[in-house]
């Protein structure tokens, strides 16, 4: 092989190697810009944790998600829109948890331990549904101007799914990061029935499975669905403001439901502050220790009795 065919070999190897980095690089490009656009619409359809800073404990979320108990969690995260995985909520609680057994034992008395590690537990889930009814009556709140949209988009001549997308772009949290997960759900493929159900479950209440069956009856059957939605839009601003008048009503009621249960729990305090170690004899027998429990007991049955008592449907 003479000199300058090796010339022209070495040359075409070259050109061919130039080539195919180039192919690669746009290659590599094209499928990154893809990834992070099916990644943005799994994010906005909920399918997948929201959020750019570095998640915690993913081996153990992970293996939570596969359980029974995990995809509960999950789905009521999703309905309170904080931030956080199971995984993480569920390592928070545990510490939670220990946290005040600790403080449980060492300010009171051992038996008291356990007691406060159930008591934390049920403050995680307590903080879960008081984030979760927030977010429920701000998104009623929201209800009539979205039906108010919506009845003008399909006035207009759009179709539902553009309806549903325009009224994401226009409403604020939670009812507008709500539509968009519905809106990039049904650009996935996903029904309407599907789709608005999911919504439902989230953001369980009246007023939303009124407006979720008059859409899912109008994209199935047709019909006036504008005359429907703006009888709705006047139906849904009289219970916004039934519920208003209820709510500051009870808001005394619910207060004394809470005063209850902390009027005890401050009287052992002040029992164990009156005569150290008093706690820790009542404790140290089975009567004493049945006592305890008995009192927490109905401590609990009160506050629920009155939770009860005071809750009136609208």
């Amino acid at each position: 092989m003479d000199l300058h065919t090796l010339v022209l070999l070495t040359t075409g190897i070259t050109l061919l190697t130039c080539v195919l980095a180039v192919m690669g690089l746009h290659s590599y490009a094209t499928g990154k810009a893809q990834r992070q656009a099916l990644v943005d619409r799994l994010s906005a359809a909920g399918q997948i944790p929201v959020g750019g800073r570095r998640r915690r404990f993913r081996n153990l979320d992970r293996r939570l998600r596969r359980t029974g108990l995990g995809k509960k969690l999950e789905l009521r995260l999703a309905a309170t829109g904080l931030d956080i995985t199971p995984g993480e909520f569920f390592v928070y609680m545990l510490a939670t948890v220990a946290g005040l057994w600790l403080i449980g034992q060492a300010s009171l008395a051992p038996f008291f331990g356990p007691l406060a590690g159930l008591l934390g537990i049920w403050l995680a889930l307590q903080f879960l549904n008081w984030q979760r009814q927030k977010r429920i009556e701000k998104f009623i709140n929201q209800l009539p101007e979205l039906a108010r949209i919506m009845a003008n988009a399909t006035q207009a001549g759009l179709a539902l799914r553009t309806a549903i997308g325009m009224a994401a772009e226009e409403l604020e949290a939670p009812a507008g990061e709500e539509l968009a997960k519905v809106a990039n759900q049904l650009a996935l493929g996903a029904s309407m029935d599907d789709a608005l159900g999911e919504l439902a479950e989230r953001l369980p209440s009246r007023e939303l499975v009124v407006l979720v069956t008059t859409l899912v009856l109008s994209n199935r059957a047709g019909g006036q669905v504008v005359t429907a939605l703006r009888n709705l839009t006047d139906t849904l601003e009289e219970r916004k403001e039934t519920r208003r008048e209820v709510r500051t009503q009870l808001s005394q009621v619910n207060m004394t439901s809470y005063a209850v249960p902390v009027l005890g729990v401050g009287s052992l305090f002040l029992m164990n502050g009156v005569k150290h170690g008093a706690l820790d004899r009542m404790t140290g027998s089975p009567v004493g220790q049945a006592a305890v429990i008995i009192a927490f007991a109905l401590y609990a049955v009160g506050f629920i009795l009155i939770r009860r008592l005071s809750r009136i449907d609208v």
